[in-house]
């Protein structure tokens, strides 16, 4: 049987819409057929003009609605407005039925304008949702994207602070670190030591990093301390019963040089449980600064730690887990054979690292730090092999320090082990 060209929007002619009674007849009877045998199966709506496909559950309430000649007319005028084209499937029930007689074209306005009860399809409203869904994380993994590779010039919002300095920070920042490797004491001093050795020191180190915490001092000062303390050892040979008389003036100087408070010498004393005498700590004091040449101003690991925390956009955690990560190297004699700008970098690139932050050093941090991740990694994977160990052993003093609420129990998290398999 031969379908009439009525079904087709573009072929209807106007003696289809005033001709005779019995030829009309036949062309709705035919319209009709196609309309009612529409199949109750899922079927594919494609919209016009660009918009995207989408599938919907059924399209029967759609056409079950019998196509008189006026609205035939009216599909023939309104062939500019946004249509739905419903795409019957190819069953081959009819095989002499030309392509176009398999398809019937609805008005969508028409029919939302005319029907009450239109409902947009569940399948549809699910589908748009994920969409939507997979659009918003494409945007996140552009911005991430963004993020790693444009440089962001982390001064741009302290340009109004005259404290910030922002006309001469940079070149600060160069000054220091061409400078630190003068103000490091060398890797392998402890070879000129003839009574002391570097666990001697692991353990003086250990027991100031406490007493600096009793003392409620800032961070500036114990960097200080060990930087006082490493200098002098490597030029002043000293016996193992006053190494912790060099501790305690090294704190003295360092309290005198940062902090607004010194704490008095008698106390210094009762901390070292008597050990020593006033005398002793003064006498320790001129020989110690003669010796350092009265040299006191040298950048040390804290210094470069502020200027990448501001590179990296840090949070809290990631500065304290930083900080932690950087005074457990200060324990640590290997360490010295990193310079202070290189301790500060590795530390917040494994605080980064260990918080899930990020697992790539950034190009801005690259930038303001002048190290890559591939000149990180080493130093980094010591830092995480002493996180592993900070609990365990005779030296916990930094583990117990950073495991209070005070420092965000950052001392808790899981090392991250993973950069020891990176190569």
């Amino acid at each position: 049987m031969v379908g009439s060209d009525e079904n087709c929007q573009v072929v209807i002619r106007p003696s289809n819409l005033h001709g005779g009674m019995g030829h009309n007849r036949r062309a709705l009877s035919t319209i009709n057929e196609n309309i009612v045998e529409a199949p109750t199966y899922p079927c594919k709506v494609q919209k016009r003009n660009g918009i995207t496909d989408k599938n919907v559950d059924c399209v029967k309430s759609l056409i079950h609605r019998p196509i008189r000649r006026k609205y035939a007319a009216q599909m023939a005028i309104k062939q500019q407005q946004p249509l739905v084209e419903v795409t019957k499937p190819q069953i081959q029930t009819a095989p002499n039925r030309n392509e176009s007689e398999g398809r019937v074209v609805i008005d969508v306005e028409d029919y939302k304008a005319t029907s009450d009860d239109y409902v947009v399809p569940v399948f549809v409203q699910h589908t748009e949702a994920m969409m939507e869904e997979i659009d918003r994380m494409d945007e996140e993994i552009e911005m991430q994207d963004v993020k790693e590779t444009i440089i962001v010039d982390i001064d741009s919002a302290d340009k109004n602070n005259t404290l910030a300095v922002v006309e001469y920070i940079d070149d600060i920042h160069a000054y220091y670190k061409k400078i630190e490797s003068s103000g490091c004491a060398p890797r392998n001093y402890m070879e000129q030591q003839f009574d002391i050795n570097e666990r001697m020191r692991a353990i003086l180190i250990d027991w100031l990093i406490e007493v600096h915490y009793k003392f409620d001092l800032m961070e500036e000062t114990l960097y200080l301390t060990v930087n006082l303390i490493d200098r002098f050892l490597a030029v002043q040979p000293v016996v193992r019963k006053k190494l912790q008389l060099v501790g305690v003036t090294a704190l003295l100087l360092a309290c005198k040089y940062e902090e607004v408070t010194v704490p008095v010498v008698e106390d210094l004393i009762l901390i070292s449980d008597k050990a020593y005498t006033r005398k002793e700590v003064l006498d320790m004091e001129k020989l110690m600064i003669n010796t350092l040449q009265f040299n006191l101003s040298v950048p040390t690991a804290n210094v470069f730690m502020k200027r990448f925390l501001k590179a990296a956009q840090s949070d809290k955690k990631v500065e304290l887990l930083s900080f932690f990560m950087t005074e457990l190297s200060l324990v640590e004699y290997e360490m010295l054979r990193f310079p202070p700008s290189m301790l500060a970098a590795a530390a917040i690139f494994t605080a980064q690292c260990t918080l899930g932050v990020s697992k790539e050093w950034s190009k801005t941090c690259e930038k303001y730090s002048n190290y890559t991740r591939d000149q990180l990694l080493e130093c980094s994977q010591l830092m995480v092999s002493f996180h592993q160990k900070a609990a365990t052993g005779r030296l916990t003093g930094v583990h117990r320090k950073y495991s209070i609420s005070k420092y965000g129990f950052v001392a808790k998290f899981p090392p991250a082990s993973f950069l020891l398999e990176a190569f």
